[in-house]
């Protein structure tokens, strides 16, 4: 029993571990997209380079996330449960972005931010879902 609750407790941390990352990666994305709308409408050079900043950020968490998932799962295996939340990280557009900055560019690269918070966001619903399993189980 006492086997069980170790095993369950590992899950529940590496399942932690997991959401602290997507979460970092929200947190990123979301600051991404303020500075992406202020580049959008004029922001220039600066905001340009903070946003890629935020971005860079993002999927440095995003690469840790999917790390952590990995772990996450194979500790669900352990106690006979499964996760598979998939993300993306995707390549941002972010040479176009720097290279050939304007609006219809700077759109793009907004609408892969969304597309990544998305992603995140869904995978944030389901490690938090999981977890309200596991702690039940």
């Amino acid at each position: 029993m006492a086997y069980d609750l170790e095993k369950k407790q590992e899950a529940i941390d590496a399942g932690n571990r997991a959401l602290r990352s997507l979460k970092d990666a929200q947190n990123n994305l979301n600051s991404a997209r303020n500075w992406g709308i202020w580049d959008m409408f004029g922001g220039g050079f600066i905001s340009t380079m903070v946003k890629h900043s935020k971005m860079d950020r993002a999927r440095q968490n995003m690469e840790q996330a999917r790390y952590d998932l990995k772990n996450f799962s194979r500790e669900l295996n352990d106690v006979n449960m499964t996760c598979h939340p998939d993300i993306e990280t995707g390549d941002f557009l972010s040479f176009a972005d720097w290279f050939f900055d304007g609006f219809v560019v700077d759109w793009m690269v907004q609408e892969r931010i969304n597309q990544a918070s998305g992603q995140v966001a869904e995978a944030i619903r389901r490690v938090e879902g999981i977890l309200g399993q596991l702690q039940n189980y």
